[in-house]
């Protein structure tokens, strides 16, 4: 019997082949029942049926092609993005944050000219999507590349960046992007350039609406000078402790800065840092934040969204938009 987000059985693991008898090939490991809350940066939100640890690419690529095309997959890092409700989420998770995690130096030029790649003035990284952002920013520096430091700013995956260009400090991912690999929902591997897609803030779209998602990407970053980059590292980093709640539950901006303007200021200006429903906050240290005092629901912070959605939009006659991804059953 298939466990119910919500229901009374117990939190269990088990093998691919047990869960998907028809995939025996899979050498992943299946959760079942799993609290999401384990998997997302606000520490709250309701179970999912199955989440899966694939082994690697391949792994993943074999659980695509068995899943029945009527059950919903999704795809998480380290869930600083998501909210999940907490009446679960139907279908399967998959869990790619510690498995697609290669990160290494790569030749290929991706249509630059051979000579400026020979003259050594740019390098390749190739950064599978499980990896953090940050470890992406000290990964290029210590390799004498620079370009990439805004990466330590940003608290989610490569494949999360990727998705929906995150960006801070003045930069965003795909400013970076040589060329990406995708997996379709039926396990199809291709690599795609960035002309395959329309990139704008916060916002990445496959412009033929193919479902597919992001398992790594070739990013490319100029030489020079990596003792300073990682000083800057330094800098931005300590900057992200000053001016961010870290010490609490967070999943980061949650809404997006409107054109010419800042959320952050729309928000405080109308009067809502401090705001709270159950154990959900917008921080006080930083308005654009939504904290989890601890013991929050989902169904808190979703309502601190809602609300703050609302009184911005009653205030300043601006609708903020989300940057944050729901998903899942209220309960």
């Amino acid at each position: 019997m298939q466990a119910r987000p919500g229901g009374p059985e117990e939190r269990q693991g088990g093998s691919a082949a047990q869960a998907l008898p028809d995939a025996p090939a899979l050498r992943g490991h299946f959760l079942h029942n799993e609290p999401m809350s384990r998997h997302v940066s606000w520490r709250a939100g309701g179970p999912v049926q199955r989440a899966y640890i694939p082994a690697d690419l391949e792994d993943l690529r074999l659980l695509l092609q068995a899943i029945p095309e009527e059950e919903p997959v999704h795809m998480t890092g380290l869930g600083s993005n998501l909210l999940v409700r907490d009446g679960g989420v139907r279908g399967v998770v998959v869990l790619l944050h510690g498995t697609l995690n290669k990160l290494a130096i790569e030749s290929r030029t991706f249509g630059m000219p051979v000579s400026s790649a020979a003259a050594g003035e740019t390098g390749l990284i190739y950064a599978e999507a499980g990896v953090a952002s940050p470890k992406v920013a000290r990964f290029a520096a210590n390799h004498d590349l620079v370009g990439a430091e805004f990466l330590a700013g940003i608290p989610g995956t490569v494949g999360g960046a990727l998705a929906m260009n995150a960006g801070c400090y003045g930069d965003e991912t795909w400013n970076h992007v040589a060329q990406v690999l995708t997996i379709s929902r039926q396990g199809e591997v291709n690599e795609r350039p960035p002309a395959d897609y329309v990139l704008g803030y916060r916002h990445v779209a496959l412009k033929n609406d193919a479902e597919e998602w992001f398992v790594a990407a070739w990013l490319r970053f100029t030489r020079g000078d990596g003792e300073a980059s990682r000083l800057r590292i330094k800098t931005l980093l300590q900057k992200r402790i000053d001016t961010q709640p870290l010490s609490q539950p967070n999943a980061g901006s949650v809404f997006r800065n409107p054109p010419g303007d800042f959320a952050a200021r729309l928000i405080e200006s109308c009067g809502l840092k401090g705001l709270r429903v159950g154990n959900a906050q917008v921080s006080e240290k930083h308005a654009n934040f939504i904290v989890n005092l601890g013991g929050a629901t989902a169904a808190d912070i979703e309502a601190v969204i809602e609300k703050v959605e609302e009184t911005v939009e009653a205030k300043t006659n601006v609708r903020l938009m989300r940057e944050v991804r729901i998903i899942g059953e209220r309960k």
